[in-house]
């Protein structure tokens, strides 16, 4: 844990100029006043695009405050009620998610990957009522519908924000040319465009919320079983909203800035670093509907001066590795953030290399609404380290027998602060487990602080490796193979072994086809404790990811 002097923890002396050490976040009653006051203030300007169609902050308000009196007039549903959304990122995305809030309901993300049984899981653990679905997955939907809570099946199609004829002309290709809908058959659905001039024709009441009205029920990935629903409230979201905001903040431009939004807005860290922070300040988000489409992706990032970029190390290498990234304009770029998983040295200092911009990288979880530390933006070299706490943050690193670990030495982070959740949904014991008994959230991550107060990831508690006792960490092991030039992808995993009780095993995507396990263990060897080295090298065409592009070690360890 930080030392502690009159000025408070050490890294406060990391901290940017006009950076405070606390913020307020009394000065919004919740999530949706914030919002409002952007709605009130850059109401001409564009607030979203996708796919060449726009909506202004103004057309944001009329259209989230149509939903929300929808679901209140219409449907009949009570404040604290949870509503699920299941698309990717489309113009439908933020009008729905508001006009949630702004009724004073609950938003439940749902990732529209999700199999049958998962999608099943987390509409009977939430207790949703209704759910926005685009028709894409209304199949999925199909198959667990009865065995749900769901009371209303509200449909959207991919161009149906778009201005006529576009919708009908994008709605037609995705249905009947490219045949991305597989059939369906779902009783008494109502469209989402219904829905809205249904909503219009209603008298809007605004919600009075507070700090302790729940915003979200954001599920975890689910890695260690059953997924669980972090309970973020409309206290928390402010937080954390305002606490990046007071970091980057000065950094923007209000009613200027242009983020390209390629993470899921249903991910928690796209959802308020992008869809909120940007709106908070009057930016313009560019949402990229497929970003797996790396031709389509460059493509789009070329009509645009965007002046920032978010994104996960398997998507900033996934750019780089794209014919014709290198000729984009980056000249207005003045942001790139790293986060949802550590971002390779090789991938950072190339990133900086073309771009002409370091990659900043900011650290956070679910459970933490998201975002708990960030590299200071004056300082925008890679570094390997998550950066320090934000403001109103405390960490701490506490070792296995739960006492404060020793400069240097890896620890648990622990976090507490006014973005860290209240629980899981209604799972008392998980959230005891989960908190110290002086109230800092045990995130799972093992991580070391030096005297400056910068934290650095060392990996997840549960991916460690066990060598002859010795501790190895899978980020270390895939930050080196990742720096031969022949690597276009690396994972690390622990396998059984007979002498060492584990072993280290590489899963790698060859960038270079004739790299051999030969020449990329002597590369391992150059940088490596003996132990460390790979003992086993396994070439892939590619590795399993999550619907954010992490690598899911998890499946590699299964098979």
């Amino acid at each position: 844990m930080a030392k502690r002097g009159a000025g408070g923890p050490v890294w406060l002396a990391e901290y940017m100029a006009g950076v405070p050490p606390q913020i307020d976040s009394s000065v919004f009653h919740s999530l949706s006043d914030a919002m409002q006051q952007s709605f009130d203030k850059f109401r001409d300007l564009v607030a979203y695009e996708n796919m060449g169609a726009q909506l202004t902050y103004d057309e944001v308000d009329r259209l989230s405050q149509d939903f929300a009196s929808y679901l209140q007039n219409v449907l009949h549903l009570q404040r604290g009620d949870r509503v699920a959304v299941m698309m990717p990122n489309l113009l439908q995305y933020p009008v729905a998610v508001f006009g949630i809030l702004r009724a004073g309901m609950v938003v439940v993300n749902v990732n529209p990957l999700y199999t049958p049984r998962e999608l099943e899981h987390q509409l009977k653990d939430s207790g949703a009522r209704v759910i926005v679905i685009i028709e894409n997955f209304a199949n999925t939907l199909q198959q667990v519908l009865q065995t749900t809570p769901l009371e209303a099946v509200i449909t959207t199609q991919v161009g149906d924000l778009a201005p006529f004829p576009k919708s009908l002309i994008t709605n037609l290709v995705v249905k009947h040319v490219k045949k991305m809908v597989p059939s369906w058959q779902i009783d008494d659905t109502v469209p989402f465009r219904t829905a809205l001039a249904r909503g219009k024709a209603q008298p809007y009441h605004r919600a009075a919320l507070t700090h302790d009205d729940i915003a979200f029920l954001q599920y975890t990935g689910g890695t260690t079983g059953l997924s669980k629903g972090a309970v973020l409230t409309h206290g928390n979201l402010v937080s954390n909203l305002l606490q990046i905001h007071a970091w980057i903040g000065p950094r923007l431009e209000e009613g200027r800035d242009i983020i390209i939004t390629a993470l899921p807005l249903y991910h928690i860290f796209a959802l308020v670093v992008n869809c909120l922070l940007f709106v908070f300040s009057g930016g313009k988000n560019v949402l990229i509907t497929n970003p797996r489409d790396m031709p389509g992706f460059v493509a789009e990032l070329r009509k645009h001066r965007f002046t920032a970029i978010t994104g996960v190390n398997t998507l900033f290498g996934g750019l780089l590795n794209t014919p014709g990234f290198d000729t984009v304009d980056f000249s207005s770029m003045k942001l790139s953030v790293g986060g949802g998983t550590a971002v390779q040295q090789a991938i950072g200092q190339k990133w900086q290399q073309v771009t002409g911009v370091g990659l900043t990288e900011g650290y956070g979880l679910t459970e933490t609404s998201p975002v708990v530390s960030f590299s200071p933006l004056d300082r925008p070299e890679w570094n390997g380290t998550i950066g320090v706490p934000l403001p109103s943050t405390d960490v701490r690193l506490l070792d296995d027998e739960n006492q404060p670990s020793k400069l240097g030495e890896p620890g648990e982070l622990c976090v507490k602060g006014p973005q860290v959740m209240r629980g899981y949904w209604q799972q008392p014991a998980e959230t005891r487990k989960v908190f110290t008994a002086d109230g800092y959230l045990r995130t799972g991550d093992i991580a070391t602080m030096d005297a400056r107060g910068y934290f650095k990831i060392v990996d997840r508690k549960k991916d460690m490796i066990l060598v002859s006792g010795f501790n190895v960490y899978p980020n270390e092991i895939e930050n080196v193979v990742a720096l031969h030039p022949g690597v276009l992808e690396v994972a690390c995993i622990g396998v059984p072994d007979e002498k060492t009780s584990e072993s280290v095993k590489v899963f790698v995507v060859r960038k270079d086809p004739q790299l051999t396990a030969a020449v990329l263990r002597e590369h391992c060897k150059k940088n490596l404790t003996a132990y460390k080295v790979p003992k086993a090298i396994e070439f892939r065409d590619s590795l399993p990811k999550s619907n954010v592009g992490k690598i899911l070690r998890k499946e590699l360890r299964n098979q």
